[in-house]
């Protein structure tokens, strides 16, 4: 009987050493997978613009841009809100996308060329950068 009580107990430790290693790589991997990436974003920041025209040159300008789904710009503070997938649409290619039609964003200036074509109701007082 005590031969058995041996073996019996070696084998329920190295089940038991198993067991134990399986958990301890197995835990990692599912804290991982439970990690949720944010796919909407919001963001806000300034774009100069003047009237109801700006407002939709800038709004569609920034739908353009693959990975934004909401977008509102206020006309009086002058601040776009947006929220979109940053792994789509980064900050910098939204500002490269309104520049493109005109507007100053923070990171962007527009082409001179670009912002003289505006609309006489949508040229505003533009900052040196």
């Amino acid at each position: 009987m005590p031969v058995y009580d041996g073996i019996y107990n070696f084998i329920k430790k190295r089940k038991m050493k198993k067991l134990i290693l399986a958990i301890l790589i197995a835990l990692p991997i599912v804290v991982i997978a439970q990690e949720k990436v944010n796919k909407n974003t919001k963001i806000s920041f300034e774009v100069t613009g003047n009237c109801e025209m700006c407002k939709k040159r800038i709004e569609k300008a920034t739908f353009s841009v693959k990975g934004v789904k909401m977008v509102d710009w206020d006309i009086p503070s002058n601040i776009i809100s947006i929220i979109h997938d940053p792994s789509k649409a980064t900050v910098e290619m939204i500002q490269k996308a309104i520049a493109t039609v005109g507007h100053d964003t923070p990171l962007v200036k527009a082409e001179d060329a670009v912002y003289d074509d505006l609309p006489m109701c949508c040229l505003y007082k533009r900052n040196k950068m």
